[in-house]
């Protein structure tokens, strides 16, 4: 129980670097940009940042994953990170000076070809956050979550504050004085391009912030110890572009895919938004990994490891369904969080929530492959699921648009999770509360049916019904986990 506690935690810590700062993005800036830009514009947002999410995978290759498990030798620790940096800025360095030589045709390929100046930004974002991603490993590698946790809240407070001055602040002192100083800076015309001016400028100073670890780098590249990185995060690579496929498909398809009737990049901006809405799953999932990684790596090789395991997988889908039920239940509210143009699209949140369910269980029983070195597997099963992705959007957006996206990342997810399951019980067999699961599942699933059918015309009352259901769940779930005494720290008793 106190390893459980421990990666709670740590979870908790890494979730104030994670969870918040993306709360505060959410609840200022996804607001501000449905607010302020047209659903076209925030397709072309939402487009960009989805091929971002592809391209780090590639630009980082699976080398956090690879550090962390060939950092476990201390004596190698700064081989590894210095081998891991190089290989990673060298990559960016590249990337960089190939998207400047073939500019025109990539802008071409994707259709912004009078937008290529997004596309040269895009590139020295995604280099710079490439080579940060190292330093970021080596503070969760030595389990400095404060400092983690420090440095991605400045993140997005420097963000948010660039947004608000390129456009609150400065187009009112350009107003009053468009030929004064800074002012001769300004174009009104900009739009967009000032939220990508925006990261880029903050991606730098995160960059800067982390300079501190890199005091490590020492001594030349180790030719072995890249090798063996290679050969470990290669199907990691693998495993992230299928995964980012499956998690983005839709922003990037749905312009291609839907008949021409539908205003394209209109739709794209609609489903975006909306996916925004599932952003608590997705950052209860995304703080889960931060700590799960290195903290599987290092319980590996206890007795009782595979115990832990299955606990931990317990707890984590029961967190989930709870999340999944809040966001549901009390949709009539989360909903303002972006404008009314946008609301047509929310008929994916409950389906977009219980797909990143699947995948944050996906992600769970990965252990089986990863601390065997047999992430090829997990190579195959990504694979899959992108094949499934990818035909299952290929089928349903020319039928039912962007419902069809939301669909097919479920469907993916589902077939996943099972699949991973079922291979890994052969290999590294974990002894899962598989009927508890599926129970859960059941009765979460039955209270929003419930509450779906029942739902009062009238929003309070509304509410205080969904409250109900929430809270007879929250009770079946406590009596099973004794959630309150893990999560909360441990008090001394009097005798």
């Amino acid at each position: 129980m106190d390893k459980v506690k421990k990666l709670a935690g740590q979870s908790l810590l890494y979730g104030t670097g994670s969870i918040i700062p993306k709360l505060l993005n959410f609840a200022i800036l996804t607001p501000f940009y449905t607010r302020i830009f047209a659903p076209g514009v925030y397709g072309t947002f939402t487009e960009l940042y989805a091929y971002v999410v592809i391209l780090m995978i590639v630009m980082t290759f699976g080398m956090e994953t690879g550090f962390f498990r060939f950092a476990q030798n201390k004596a190698k620790l700064h081989t590894v990170f210095t081998t891991s940096f190089v290989f990673v800025g060298v990559l960016a360095m590249l990337f960089v000076i190939g998207v400047g030589l073939a500019l025109k045709p990539i802008a071409e390929l994707i259709q912004y070809e009078d937008k290529s100046e997004y596309i040269k930004w895009f590139s020295y974002i995604i280099a710079i956050d490439a080579i940060a991603s190292l330093p970021f490993a080596k503070l969760r590698q030595q389990e400095k979550a404060l400092k983690f946790a420090i440095i991605k809240m400045l993140n997005v407070v420097v963000n948010i504050g660039l947004v608000m001055f390129f456009f609150v602040i400065w187009p009112r002192l350009w107003a009053a004085n468009p030929g004064e100083g800074i002012n001769k800076l300004y174009d009104p015309n900009m739009g967009l391009g000032y939220v990508f001016i925006a990261n880029l400028i903050t991606s730098a100073i995160v960059l800067l912030m982390l300079s501190g670890e890199l005091k490590d780098l020492k001594g030349p590249v180790n030719g072995k110890v890249l090798k063996d990185l290679l050969k470990y995060s290669l199907p990691i690579v693998i495993i992230g572009i299928a995964g980012s496929i499956n998690e983005v498909a839709a922003k990037i398809f749905l312009k291609f895919w839907l008949p021409e009737s539908y205003e394209a990049m209109d739709i794209v901006g609609i489903y975006g938004a909306n996916f925004k809405i599932a952003v608590l799953m997705t950052l209860f999932i995304q703080m889960f990994r931060y700590a799960f990684e290195p903290f599987l790596f290092a319980q590996s090789k206890g007795g009782d490891s595979k115990d832990l395991y299955a606990r931990i997988l317990d707890i984590f889908f029961s967190l989930g369904l709870v999340i999944f039920l809040g966001v549901m239940f009390y949709l009539d509210i989360v909903k303002y969080y972006v404008d009314e143009k946008y609301w047509e699209g929310l008929g994916i949140v409950p389906i977009i929530l219980l797909a990143n369910l699947f995948l944050g269980v996906f992600y769970n029983l990965s252990v089986w492959y990863k601390i065997n070195d047999l992430t090829r597997y997990g190579a195959v099963l990504a694979i899959g699921g992108a094949i499934v992705t990818i035909t299952l959007n290929a089928i349903l957006i020319p039928i039912i648009g962007f419902m069809g996206s939301a669909w097919a990342a479920l469907a993916c997810y589902a077939l996943m999770m099972v699949a991973s399951y079922l291979w890994g019980r052969k290999i590294y067999p974990v002894p899962y509360k598989v009927d508890r699961f599926v129970i859960n599942l059941g009765v979460a699933l039955t209270l929003f049916g419930l509450s779906e059918l029942v739902k009062p015309d009238m929003l309070l009352p509304r509410l205080a019904l969904n409250t109900l259901l929430l809270l007879v769940f929250l009770i079946w779930i406590e009596r099973q986990q004794k959630l309150i005494s893990i999560l909360l720290p441990s008090r001394g008793r009097k005798k």
